[in-house]
């Protein structure tokens, strides 16, 4: 099964920047979607941006306009470019990858934004 290996994230005052990064283990697993997903405290988990095989891409209507998503598709690599973050985007952040019948989750790193 593919594994995602999550790096960034951390701790950052009210109007900076971080950036994900996710890596899948597996080269040769079909990727038809893969994406960001977060979980605040005390919160269901949601999904924050995602991209498609095809190219597209689609956000939660909260961070339009300061995440960027993007993807490395040679080196099956996902990036979350996050800009402009508040406090309410304070978050344990999930890699997520689905293809082939199969997905599967990273680990989680935590962003936390400082008011």
């Amino acid at each position: 099964q593919v594994q995602l290996v999550e790096s960034g994230g951390g701790l950052v005052e009210a109007g900076g920047s971080l950036r994900l990064s996710c890596a899948a283990s597996e080269s040769t697993f079909r990727i038809n979607a893969i994406g960001w997903y977060r979980q605040g405290s005390g919160k269901q988990r949601e999904l924050v941006a995602i991209i498609y095989s095809s190219g597209l891409t689609h956000y939660t209507e909260s961070v339009k306009g300061r995440f960027t998503i993007s993807r490395d598709s040679a080196k099956n690599t996902v990036s979350l470019q996050m800009n402009s973050l508040k406090p309410e985007d304070t978050a344990v952040y999930y890699c997520y990858v689905a293809g082939g019948g199969d997905q599967a989750w990273g680990q989680g790193t935590q962003v936390t934004v400082s008011p």
